[in-house]
């Protein structure tokens, strides 16, 4: 991919964040209630509340709450936090670490058993191998990410007590200690996706077979591993990519709720208690954030086309 190519991929990104930000300010104004109110507390007077709307600068028209956001967001300023007068961007990256890499070893689960999966049912098309991959896909993409959660946490904390049922401990205190901990939570999030991948590696597995490269390879003698790792997973693999970058914004969907399941204090409680308390600096910069991952991930999987096949030209 050429450096045009790509300043126009980021041009595109960040006309993308703008347009998520007026979606995310706008429909954050949508939210039941008055902020102030829940602010000042049941008992407060109506002087108080209208005290605590003009210093939060509730009571400027919307568009010059926007303008004073936006500003903000070009400085590198999400704003603070209405009920711990906190940085939103400090509250941020303070609770980012567990659930980015719950989501990062979610995608691992899902490319280390989707892909594998995928692959072995393209190449034994119509065998029971075939037939048992597709129906557990089937089931993968069938099952919500709490139910999963909640049954893997009866089965492998509470039935048998092999791996903790709640909470999250940093690398830093052990590898070992810190496995333990990530092990559930991304096996639940990132099974569906790895069903989707399943299913979508398989088509186009399946698809490569029957190109007339693959056959002339095979009439030469190409076999086994070469053949599979030479022609086919290179041609499979930008559908393959392309259902993984889509998949970011659900992983980082489906992670609220499996933190919740598993007790995490990540984004996802973040998220939750914002929506709660109308906390609406938080909310706006939680929505951003995310935007600007999948933005990214985005990114990198039209970077990746270039490398894993250098003939393809994105638009």
């Amino acid at each position: 991919m050429s450096a045009g190519m790509v300043i126009r991929r980021l041009g595109g990104g960040l006309l993308v964040l703008w347009l998520v930000s007026i979606l995310t300010f706008l429909l954050v104004q949508l939210i039941p209630g008055d902020v102030a109110e829940v602010i000042a507390g049941e008992n407060a007077t109506v002087a108080e509340v209208s005290r605590i709307r003009i210093e939060l600068g509730l009571d400027k028209p919307i568009l010059e709450q926007y303008s004073s956001w936006f500003v903000g967001i070009l400085q590198g300023d999400l704003g603070d936090s209405l009920f711990t007068n906190r940085s939103v961007a400090d509250t941020i990256i303070e609770a980012a670490p567990p659930t980015v890499i719950i989501t990062l070893m979610a995608i691992v689960v899902a490319v280390v058993i989707g892909v594998t999966a995928g692959i072995v049912a393209g190449l034994t098309q119509g065998s029971w191998i075939d037939r048992s991959v597709s129906a557990l896909a089937t089931l993968g993409i069938a099952m919500p990410s709490f139910w999963l959660a909640m049954v893997l946490v009866s089965v492998f904390a509470l039935a048998n007590p092999w791996l903790p049922a709640t909470g999250y401990v940093d690398i830093r205190e052990g590898f070992g200690e810190w496995l333990s901990y990530v092990i559930l939570p991304s096996t639940a999030l990132g099974l569906a996706t790895a069903a989707e991948l399943a299913r979508h590696t398989r088509g186009c597995v399946a698809d490569v077979l029957t190109r007339p490269y693959v056959r002339t390879a095979r009439a030469r003698g190409a076999s086994g591993v070469w053949l599979v790792r030479r022609h086919i997973l290179r041609n499979a693999a930008i559908p393959v990519v392309t259902v993984l970058g889509l998949q970011a914004g659900r992983l980082l969907g489906g992670v609220i709720v499996v933190e919740a399941v598993f007790g995490i204090s990540g984004l996802g409680s973040l998220a939750i208690n914002s929506v709660l308390q109308r906390n609406y600096p938080m909310i706006q910069g939680y929505v951003l954030f995310s935007a600007v991952i999948v933005v990214a991930i985005n990114l990198i999987v039209d970077l990746a086309y270039g490398w894993i096949n250098p003939k393809v030209r994105t638009a």
